[in-house]
């Protein structure tokens, strides 16, 4: 069986003397795993095409099992990413979200969409990696399966008060006045983070990057994506821990 559709590459891995096998984030098809026969000879017509993070046109061959790609043209290669190892090493971390969460044959447009579009806000510039990394994050994970309940205290139902904290493990919110001070890694929120989480997750997604945040409002919420991400995932990423090497100081 021969298809065509548009991919990103989210993993990839060498193997035997020439080849390459990739993952890629398909439009049509959800996750596809496929050898890339010689893609890693500098004359192969697949090279540049199937690296990690470029987004091609694939038309692949499956057989008996096996899916081939027979030939791939780039769409867009993020040349802003990859020439930056901090931009590089956070799109490689968003990659290995994806291959994480979504299941293999699934089809999910929404994901594919996000991960281009944060992307493209790294590469152009319109974004900095500390806006797109908790954006990227709770908006996939809400895709998931993982939505957590960002509406109103889980105890009295109450929209807002002066102190609300976030129990990652829970995906909950709790007030002040429902804190026993028995709860595991309740993490308090500024009002401007909590907006902000809820913003990105119930939003519509033309308006997923329209918000602002001041320097210290992000990083209190990539450090609560963060927390809630390895909470809900329950394992380590090593491109994450690579991201954390290389990110410039704040």
């Amino acid at each position: 069986m021969r298809i065509t559709t548009d991919g990103i590459v989210v993993r990839q891995k060498n193997f035997g003397e020439k080849d390459r096998l990739i993952t890629l984030l398909s439009r049509d098809h959800g996750m596809i795993t496929a050898f890339a026969n010689g893609a890693r000879s500098p004359r192969s017509p697949l090279a540049s095409s199937t690296e990690l993070l470029t987004y091609s046109n694939f038309v692949l061959f499956e057989y008996k099992g096996r899916t081939t790609v027979d030939a791939a043209s780039a769409n867009q290669v993020f040349f802003g990413v990859r020439q930056d190892v901090e931009l590089l090493a956070l799109g490689t971390y968003l990659a290995q979200l994806c291959t994480e969460v979504l299941p293999e044959g699934e089809q999910d447009p929404q994901c594919l969409r996000l991960l281009l579009n944060s992307l493209y806000m790294l590469n152009e510039k319109k974004r900095t990696a500390d806006f797109i990394k908790p954006v990227f994050e709770l908006r996939l994970l809400g895709l998931s399966g993982f939505m957590p309940d960002l509406v109103a205290c889980t105890e009295c139902g109450c929209y807002e008060h002066e102190k609300m904290f976030f129990l990652p493990a829970e995906g909950e919110l709790r007030c002040g006045d429902c804190m026993t001070g028995h709860e595991i890694g309740a993490m308090p929120l500024a009002p401007g983070v909590l907006a902000a989480m809820r913003y990105i997750l119930y939003s519509d997604f033309e308006k997923l990057f329209s918000f602002t945040l001041p320097p210290e409002g992000l990083r209190q919420l990539g450090v609560v994506s963060e927390c809630f991400l390895l909470a809900q995932l329950e394992r380590e990423f090593p491109a994450l821990n690579f991201y954390h090497s290389v990110k410039a100081p704040v």
